[in-house]
This record gives structure tokens, sequence and C-alpha cells, in this order.
């Protein structure tokens, strides 16, 4: 598919290796859902351009290597026109050391990672960045006279590129790093050091940039040995997860950014959609969630490039036709070009009930 072209109705295949099992199993299957749902709904208005969309999707099980292995093979058995839906900071960099991306001519649209990243040749994001979310966090916080922050991450090699970008958004706001402290990538080991070094140092908020169980492993850790200070955790931590750890009354006023609309609450034409298509899809594999919203603007991206594209396909038809898009899904922008692979700047901050519910 990558040199060939063909015309009139094609089955066009969206691939997908995520961590369908493990720690981010819940927003994998989540995203993935999402996605099958926006595929679902262009299939049944008759295709596009007469094209149908199938989703093919593989369980790295979060493993670096797995990801890499199962992409080659999804590759050469299933011959996807695009990848989508993909996890962790280390499979995506495994992934673009491969040089798969370049050599099938594949572009990859909607990536789920911890670290501050830059533009990539083929790699496409729906959501805001990691910087997005904690400049929106930071800028908040120094807008309430809150000025001495502490940041808990995942340790790796995305770790050093983070914490210098989060040291220089604080400092351009006039807000202090004060302490920090890390975990193992791929775990939710939270250790007591780690813990006793925000307690003792006691910053007024903590920036938790961890997926769901590390944050849970952390936030409990902390309150329990009384640690008092504001939390705001970013995106990828599954409020589901925490949820099932945490008690009432260490969930109150916990503090998440959001990058999609609230899937919970009809505020637009996009999320509309998503509630009929949602409403009318018996057994869904996963409860719906912000991970499934994204997921379903993932596919609807990938839906807009395949029409843009028209009756001819192939891969790099599609990534020309994807450097073409800006758009408003209603409610939602997605934009790209050459060069800009970020299609949105959309942050919310929202604050987490006692009973683990999100208000705006």
């Amino acid at each position: 598919m990558a040199a060939s072209l063909s015309a009139g109705a094609a089955s066009i295949v969206v691939g997908q290796v995520a961590p369908l099992s493990g720690l981010d199993a819940a927003q994998a299957r989540a995203y993935s859902t999402g996605m099958q749902l926006a595929l679902n709904r262009a299939n049944k208005a008759g295709g596009v351009s007469g094209h149908t969309l199938s989703l093919v999707r593989k369980d790295d099980h979060g493993q670096p290597d797995e990801t890499v292995a199962l992409t080659k093979q999804l590759l050469s058995e299933d011959r996807p026109l695009v990848l989508a839906g993909y996890f962790g900071d280390r499979s995506m960099d495994e992934l673009q050391k491969s040089g798969l991306l370049e050599k099938e001519k594949i572009a990859l649209v909607g990536y789920r990672i911890d670290g501050v990243r830059g533009d990539a040749p083929l790699v496409y994001s729906v959501r805001a960045t990691l910087r997005d979310e904690i400049n929106k966090i930071v800028e908040h916080l120094a807008t309430v006279g809150i000025t001495r922050l502490g940041l808990f991450f995942q340790n790796g090699p995305a770790a050093p590129p983070l914490v210098a970008s989060v040291e220089e958004m604080m400092k351009s706001k006039g807000v202090k790093l004060t302490v920090k402290g890390s975990y193992e990538p791929g775990t939710a080991k939270v250790t007591n050091a780690v813990v006793d070094a925000f307690v003792k140092t006691a910053p007024q908020a903590i920036i938790l940039v961890a997926n769901g169980s590390a944050a849970a492993a952390f936030i409990e850790k902390y309150r329990m040995d009384g640690g008092a200070a504001q939390l705001f955790a970013h995106s990828g931590a599954d409020i589901a997860q925490i949820s099932k750890r945490l008690g009432e009354e260490y969930m109150k006023g916990l503090a998440i950014t959001q990058v999609t609309p609230n899937p919970y609450k009809i505020s637009g034409r996009l999320i509309k959609e998503f509630g009929d298509v949602v409403a009318a899809t018996p057994n869904l594999e996963v409860p719906v969630s912000y991970a499934m919203m994204e997921g379903y603007i993932a596919g609807s991206v990938i839906v807009e490039a395949v029409r843009r594209m028209g009756s001819k396909v192939s891969r790099e038809g599609f990534v020309a036709a994807l450097e073409s898009i800006d758009t408003d899904l209603g409610g939602y922008k997605v934009s790209f070009k050459p060069g800009v692979r970020s299609g949105s700047r959309f942050v919310e901050l929202t604050i987490v009930t006692e009973s683990g519910r999100i208000r705006q």
C-alpha cells in the first residue's frame, strides 16, 4: 500500500498496538473503543468515499519490544493504511527508533505519553501536549498566588526533559519547583522516601505526571502521612483507577487537566454525536470516559483524512490529506500542517468530587 494506489471502494484497516492488559489497560481499551465507535458511525453512513473502515488491534502489555514486534506483524499481515492509539513514552521511543514509520510511509494518528515530546515525522497528536497541560496548571496556580510547587513523575529517559520543561515554565511565571520525586516506569510503586521528601518540604501544590495507579498510590501515601498540598494530575491519570483505590477523603479536591470536552455533559455537536453513537451501541467494552472521547476524536480525524483522500487509497495520500486538516469537529478544533503535528491546544481544569466524579 505504501507505493501503490487503489481506486474505487476499499477496505481500510486502522492498526492499533497498545497495552490492552496491564496498568494502562483501562485507558487503552477505552481509547480503542472510542476509535471503533467513530469508524462504526462512518460505516453505518455508507462508508467514506465508498470505503469501509475496520480496526485491528494487538496487545503489547505495555512492553516496548512487543510494541515494535507486533507493529511489524500488523504491517505485514493486515496492511493498515494508518496506525493509531499507541501508549507510553518507551513504546513510542522504540517505535520511532525502529524506523518502521518511515520505511512503510505510514502515519500514526493519536497517542498518549507522559513526557514532553517534540514533533516527529509521521506522528500526529489529536490532543494538547503535556507542556500545554502543565502550563495550564502552573498559570492557574501563579494567578492565585501559589508559588512553591512539587513534581511527581515517571522516571526514565523522558524524565530529564520533562523536569527541565517544567522548571522553565515555572520560572517564567515566578513559581519555584521546591521538591521532585519519581517512580519507576511500568510500575505503580511509590517509595516511602519519595513521599517523605514531599511531606517534609511542604510545597503548596503538587503536579502529578503519572498513570492512574501510580497517582493513586502517591495520593494515598501522601495524605496518610499528613501531606496537605493541593494536588493536580495530568490527563493521563485515569480517574477510574484512582477512585477504585482511594476513599472519599482522599478524592475530594483533586484537580485533573482534561484535553477533550467532557464526555458526560453535552456541550456541543461533537459531544452530542458521541453520546448518540454510545447510546446506539449495546454492550460497550468499557465505560464511557475521557480516554474514550479522545479515541473517538482520533477516529473522527482518521475518517476526515480518508474523506479528503478521495477514491484513490495510499499511505502517502492519507498523509497529504491529514496535513490539510483544519477543522472544527463540533466544539473541538483540530489542525495540522507540514511541520506542525500537534493538532489541538484544548486544555481545561476539572475537579474530582468525593464520589470520584468530574466537576467542571
